[in-house]
């Protein structure tokens, strides 16, 4: 008896870690750039607080590439000034609704 409750507790071990394994990979975010353009005047910022520093200007309509979803305010966006790229962070507000 002993032998059976073993093995049945090793069966529902593995298939929970091959069930969690999988379940991870699904509900991995894609980190793919995504294109978005601006509805009103935004600034690019060096990081996500009142003091950072302003690194440009993007003016409405223009298109800001997404990279990530920081929180609740910012995303992590990069554009391109001038022929350099600018990587930093914006405000959601800055883009549509979706």
């Amino acid at each position: 008896m002993r032998k059976h409750l073993l093995y049945f507790s090793s069966l529902v071990t593995l298939a929970s870690c091959s069930a969690a394994g999988e379940t991870a990979s699904s509900t991995r975010p894609n980190r793919t750039p995504v294109a978005y353009n601006t509805v009103v005047e935004c600034t690019l910022y060096d990081g996500m607080t009142k003091t950072s520093a302003q690194l440009t200007t993007i003016g409405s309509g223009m298109e800001v590439q997404v990279m990530d979803t920081v929180d609740a305010y910012f995303v992590k966006a990069k554009v391109t000034k001038d022929g350099k790229p600018l990587t930093g962070y914006m405000y959601r507000t800055c883009f549509p609704q979706r």
